[in-house]
């Protein structure tokens, strides 16, 4: 046998070894904990499909690492979420953690990201807080407050002086019942009662009957996604509307996934929202269509946007840390992004770690047949206004 033989011998036998050239094949891995079942199961089937649609545009090779995506399904219980994440980086050595449906599952995981030093990337919980419980987290969804002050602005310009709040009872529903009232209150007009929903099981009927004794000019709604139609249905059946009582919300309530299911009594409603189907870039209209050709003509909703920009995010932060991927590198590679997505233009703000974007007010239209929420209105590069202290 001569030399050369006996060292491609040694190397053919080495790559064999365990562990030998594991750099080179081992997966970036990336823990999506989402709820899939449950009250909030719609959050979880757009934000997985959404992950899965970047995957499959922009291949599964990054910087030469394969990406493999684990989804698990935290059922939206805290508890549940935490012990998901934990095993996800202990057992699964995760390289990013991501998804979390509701603020406290995101609150949850927040100390593991911390102890970890595992980039947690927020594709749909939205109260102000939650990047300030690790420095670990960035959010690529929206938050309550960045929304609600738009609406508020708007409503005295409108004719709405006095407004009942009604949200669900935790904190996305606290920022926005607050955020709402404070910019509603300086701008002049009046919230008369705060209503708080639980989250759970809720039943609406007896807070709108309160709401209709008390007939201010408009209904604040806040509910998470997934709840918005129920909501709708019940301040119908009330003929809140037919009272003379307008609805106004985040937009949540008129949630592109169950819009089409409420019906024309949800025509006119107005509401601000960071994402519609309807919004009219090139990009989003790519988006709306790519997305629905991959799920049975299912329509994207703002939770499929949070999570087709949260993997953008990932994977420009693994390119730009050239495979590596290591966490403190990742995430500073995930501060600063700017980038067009199918909402419009946004930007992750290096110093909070949160979303940067335009705002739109909407109204519910019927256009081909189907309801959508046309733009109307906008405010650019909104901020988060819990942050601007």
């Amino acid at each position: 046998m001569n030399r050369r033989t006996l060292i491609q011998s040694a190397v053919v036998a080495a790559l064999a070894l365990p562990g030998f050239g594991a750099l080179a094949e081992e997966a970036f891995k990336i823990g999506l904990i989402l709820p899939m079942t449950g009250q909030q199961a719609t959050t979880g089937r757009q934000i997985e499909a959404a992950a899965k649609l970047y995957m499959a545009q922009n291949g599964d090779t990054v910087a030469g690492r394969k990406v493999q995506l684990i989804i698990k399904d935290d059922t939206s219980l805290p508890d549940v979420t935490r012990r998901l994440a934990q095993e996800l980086v202990v057992n699964d050595k995760v390289n990013v953690l991501a998804g979390f449906g509701i603020t406290p599952s995101a609150m949850a995981t927040a100390p593991i990201a911390t102890q970890s030093k595992t980039p947690q990337v927020v594709m749909a919980a939205a109260t102000s807080a939650i990047t300030e419980a690790s420095p670990y987290i960035v959010r690529t969804s929206f938050t309550l407050p960045q929304v609600s002050v738009a609406l508020a602005d708007w409503a005295p310009k409108n004719g709405i002086k006095t407004v009942v709040t009604l949200v669900s009872d935790y904190g996305p529903g606290i920022d926005a019942e607050k955020f709402f009232k404070d910019r509603l209150t300086f701008n002049g007009g009046k919230v008369t009662e705060s209503l708080r929903v639980p989250l759970r099981n809720p039943d609406f009927a007896p807070f709108l009957q309160k709401v209709r004794d008390a007939k201010p000019d408009a209904l604040f709604v806040f509910v998470p996604s997934g709840a918005g139609s129920a909501a709708m249905k019940q301040f119908l059946e009330r003929g809140m509307d037919k009272a003379g009582i307008k609805l106004i919300a985040t937009g949540d309530v008129t949630d592109d996934d169950q819009l089409n299911d409420m019906g024309d009594g949800a025509l006119g409603v107005v509401t601000s929202h960071h994402y519609s189907a309807a919004h009219p870039s090139a990009m989003n209209k790519k988006f709306v269509e790519a997305f629905g050709k991959a799920n049975k003509g299912l329509r994207p909703n703002f939770m499929a946007v949070g999570g087709y920009d949260g993997m953008r995010v990932i994977y420009e932060a693994l390119k730009k840390t050239g495979g590596k991927g290591g966490g403190d590198a990742l995430l500073a590679a995930m501060k600063g992004q700017i980038f067009e997505s199918p909402r419009g233009p946004v930007f992750i703000d290096a110093q909070t770690r949160d979303i940067v974007q335009n705002v739109y007010l909407r109204k519910v239209e019927k256009k081909d047949g189907q309801l959508y929420n046309v733009e109307f209105d906008v405010i650019k590069d909104a901020k988060d206004p819990g942050k601007n202290k």
